[in-house]
């Protein structure tokens, strides 16, 4: 499967600074010091409907752990995945009377289309769930063959219990769990299983849905957690630096996904650093599609809506944030967009050397970029106050907003 097209990232003077971030395994701030090549995996879609602002919101958080490594001057090693397989894909492809495969490809081509235009920084690989079965089906091999896992009723699931450090991540009480469980994704009421939050692996063949060969699995298709930790391990290794997606995959998706990684390989952590970005409401409840209370980036582009003022809409909002959308949110990005693009289109204005590194300080600090933001609103507003006479400052502001922000001036 192929990414979408990366727009350039403009070089700038200097060097950034390392990256303090939230961890949500301990709580607390930690100092990301990855190698030459920075690794990073971030949860991607199930494409069964179109780009919305809380997708949006979540790839604009990682897409700014990126520039921040690179304006490190460190090479960024992405891995996103796209679950083009799953039981919400197919149930919406049976409700519209779609070919699934159909349905999914469509969506996923959106998906690219609204991550070009917000320009956010591609991944290197980008795999679907149907093309790692390849590599799923070894590692489900080798958790039956340590005991870690089990059969029922053709089913393969993994037992949680063989994991000393499952729980690390989330902090969570069993009876969060088991709700958490029921409400994304799992079955802890199913009878048999030896722990109710014991995770599906492989899901055996079910008459009217589409199954591959699993060789000695027998025919079926793979659990969530499992496609994801094939596709990290297999383009990243373990340990890698930072495991990212929404607030709502803490639990079960990146607990188990942690757990099964780390059974499979004896080692400890899956990843350097668990960040997660904020949910985004609209109408007082978070956007979901089950509730069907979406806006939609694509929408919003037909709309004419600058994909820049989007993504400046999304800035405007601390990563880690839950916030509601709103017209007022959109309308606000459109007038900050067009104060910047006035202020950098004057051949002069005041220094830019100190706003340089006022953007580096407030993106190192766990990816402050509100705080990034109000410090250009304050270099052009000296601007529009007729402020400065160095020639290259607005040449510098404009880059360093697209560099840093993502944002074309």
């Amino acid at each position: 499967m192929h990414a979408w097209p990366a727009s350039e990232v403009p070089a700038l003077p200097g060097t950034g600074r390392d990256l303090q971030i939230h961890d949500t395994a301990t709580g607390g701030a930690i100092t990301l010091t990855p190698g030459p090549v920075a690794r990073i995996y971030v949860c991607g879609i199930t494409p069964y409907d179109a780009t919305h602002l809380g997708h949006a919101a979540t790839y604009n958080a990682f897409d700014l752990v990126q520039r921040v490594w690179l304006d490190t001057k460190r090479q960024v090693h992405y891995v996103q995945n796209v679950t083009d397989v799953d039981d919400p894909l197919l149930e919406r492809a049976l409700r519209d009377g779609e070919d699934w495969t159909r349905l999914a490809e469509r969506e996923t081509a959106l998906f690219r289309e609204d991550m070009t235009a917000l320009r956010m920084l591609p991944p290197k690989h980008y795999i679907g769930a149907v093309e790692a079965i390849p590599r799923i089906v070894p590692l489900v091999e080798r958790l039956l063959g340590a005991g870690a896992a089990y059969e029922l009723d053709g089913d393969i699931y993994f037992s949680v219990e063989s994991d000393p450090h499952f729980g690390e991540v989330s902090h969570l009480d069993a009876a969060a769990m088991r709700l958490l469980s029921a409400e994304r994704g799992g079955d802890p009421e199913r009878p048999g299983k030896k722990n109710p939050l014991d995770p599906m692996l492989w899901l055996a063949a079910r008459s009217g849905e589409p199954s591959w060969d699993g060789g000695g699995l027998g025919p079926g298709r793979p659990g969530w957690h499992i496609e994801c930790v094939a596709i990290a391990l297999d383009h990243l290794g373990m340990g890698f630096d930072v495991q990212g997606g929404g607030s709502d995959l803490v639990f079960p998706h990146h607990e188990m996904g942690a757990s099964h990684a780390q059974v499979l390989t004896g080692e400890h952590p899956f990843a350097q650093a668990y960040v997660h970005a904020g949910m985004v409401a609209l109408h007082g409840e978070k956007m979901s599609k089950s509730r069907g209370n979406l806006v939609f980036v694509s929408a919003l582009r037909r709309d004419g809506v600058d994909p820049a003022a989007i993504r400046l809409a999304l800035l405007a909002h601390h990563y880690r944030a839950d916030w509601e959308w709103t017209d007022g949110v959109l309308q606000e990005a459109v007038e900050r967009l067009a104060r910047w693009r006035a202020a950098v289109s004057r051949p002069d204005g005041p220094p830019a050397d100190a706003l340089l590194a006022e953007i580096r300080t407030a993106l190192a600090d766990d990816l402050d970029a509100p705080a990034a933001l109000a410090a250009v609103d304050r270099w052009a507003a000296r601007q529009n106050d007729g402020g400065g006479t160095d020639e290259g400052a607005p040449g510098l502001v404009s880059r360093a907003v697209d560099a840093l922000l993502g944002v074309a001036l």
